[in-house]
């Protein structure tokens, strides 16, 4: 009888230290986020799954505003919660004089992550919310995104776009700190290796530096493009019997005869940082000879990334033939000694690199890369068939059926063996094919109901 009064007591005291926990986690992760004198009265609760079985680092994640239940608020009022980081302590009087009073200031229920909101269309209205996050394998996590008015927070740049004069002619440049690209030809990526993080876009264009004789610490330009397609560029194979030819917007029949008669191309910045850059090419009245093109190419670096992600959209698509096909590649590297093509993967690696050839004119020996390597990656559901051509200097190409609504996407990646990371064959490999999963896999984003304060 005693025996069962004692088991009956202690199972009660078990639950009632159970719903004590239960109810204390409820509270860390559902109490209501404040910061200084900011305490919102609405917020959306959603969620972001890995639908993968490894972990995933820094992983970009986009909420699109016509997803959310409320999406008339205004741009600055955002804050994106992460309620298992821990909050931050309240900011110095030295800390708060160096950064001013638009430091963040003492935080309670989770951390509000660093983000960019984008308004991609340029109709004056933001289209994006984008920020990062780690994920472990097949984890779910849970956001709150909080709005009211909210002005604090001060976010240094990751990555930076630009369209400057440069060389005397106009050209787009896109970087993270760990990689860069620019479009010296419009088309075709040339691609800038980084020797530490940092951004050198900016040195490089407003001094008008060469991108081979920038300072050592700036790192250089890694790559050779002239008429290959370089670190990824994009064409149409008008003939897929004859692969040889594909079409190319910047080798027209009517290139250099002026830009009445020949391929026009404009150039736009819609997002520069701090955690993504865009950068826009539109290609107009573009005659192949056989056919008729105008698209639109949207150029994407992510911070901390090694990749730039190309979204290509035709607004004017009228080939010779039903048998067109959408393209898209790189180069065989320089010094090629190794390639590796899969699925819609292909990477090309070099030993011993020339980079930089010699220049008689100052007296300078060349520059060479004990290692380089350059990738594209296309996402699977384009059902991309690799080609090799011989062809302007030999490229790894793929080509794709074309889509319902004319678009295609692809990514390209680069590394090398100054760089500090992804700087040897194994860790470069490893982190092509660890990108080529992600691609084909984003997390999967649920949001649920808007919840106000005042109303509960």
């Amino acid at each position: 009888m005693f025996q069962s009064r004692f088991t009956h007591t202690f199972f009660l005291l078990l639950l009632t230290l159970s719903c004590l926990r239960s109810a204390s986690q409820t509270t860390a992760t559902d109490g209501w986020y404040t910061e200084g004198d900011f305490a919102p009265n609405d917020r959306i609760l959603f969620t972001v799954t890995n639908p993968l079985h490894i972990p995933l680092t820094a992983q970009p994640v986009v909420i699109e505003r016509n997803q959310l239940p409320v999406g008339d608020i205004p741009e600055r009022w955002v804050a994106i919660v992460d309620p298992a980081l821990p909050s931050n302590k309240e900011p110095s009087r030295e800390e708060l004089k160096k950064m001013s009073g638009y430091f963040k200031r003492k935080e309670t229920y989770g951390h509000a992550i660093e983000l960019q909101i984008d308004d991609l269309d340029k109709d004056g209205i933001w289209d994006e919310i984008f920020f990062l996050t780690d994920l472990a394998p097949g984890e779910t996590r849970r956001f709150y995104l909080y709005f009211g008015h909210y002005e604090r927070g001060l976010y240094p740049h990751e990555v930076h776009a630009a369209v400057a004069n440069y060389g005397r002619h106009t050209v787009p440049f896109m970087e993270s700190k760990i990689m860069g690209w620019k479009l010296w030809y419009p088309h075709d990526l040339d691609l800038h290796g980084k020797r530490k993080p940092m951004l050198t876009a900016y040195a490089e264009y407003s001094t008008n530096l060469s991108g081979y004789y920038m300072p050592w610490e700036c790192g250089t330009d890694i790559m050779m493009v002239a008429k290959t397609f370089g670190a990824g560029g994009m064409c149409i194979f008008e003939d897929p019997a004859d692969p040889e030819h594909p079409a190319r917007a910047f080798y027209s029949p009517t290139k250099d005869m002026g830009p009445i008669k020949d391929t026009r191309f404009s150039f736009d910045v819609v997002a520069n940082g701090p955690l993504r850059a865009i950068t826009k090419v539109s290609t107009r009245n573009w005659n192949s000879g056989k056919g008729y093109y105008d698209v639109d190419q949207y150029y994407t670096v992510i911070a901390g990334k090694s990749y730039c992600r190309v979204n290509v959209q035709f607004k004017k698509f009228l080939p010779p033939g039903d048998s067109a096909q959408f393209g898209a590649g790189i180069r065989k590297i320089m010094m090629e000694y190794r390639s590796v093509h899969q699925n819609g993967m292909v990477v090309s690696m070099g030993k011993n690199v020339l980079a930089r050839i010699p220049d008689e004119n100052i007296g300078d020996s060349a520059l060479v890369v004990p290692w380089e390597g350059i990738a594209m990656v296309i996402k699977d559901k384009y059902r991309p068939e690799y080609v090799a051509i011989k062809n302007w200097d030999g490229n790894h190409l793929f080509r794709m059926p074309v889509t319902g609504d004319l678009s295609y996407e692809y990514m390209v990646l680069g590394g090398w063996s100054f760089g500090e990371v992804n700087n040897n064959e194994k860790d470069f490999l490893n982190y092509v094919e660890t990108e080529r999963l992600n691609y084909n896999n984003p997390p999967i984003v649920k949001i649920f109901q808007h919840t106000a304060k005042d109303r509960q």
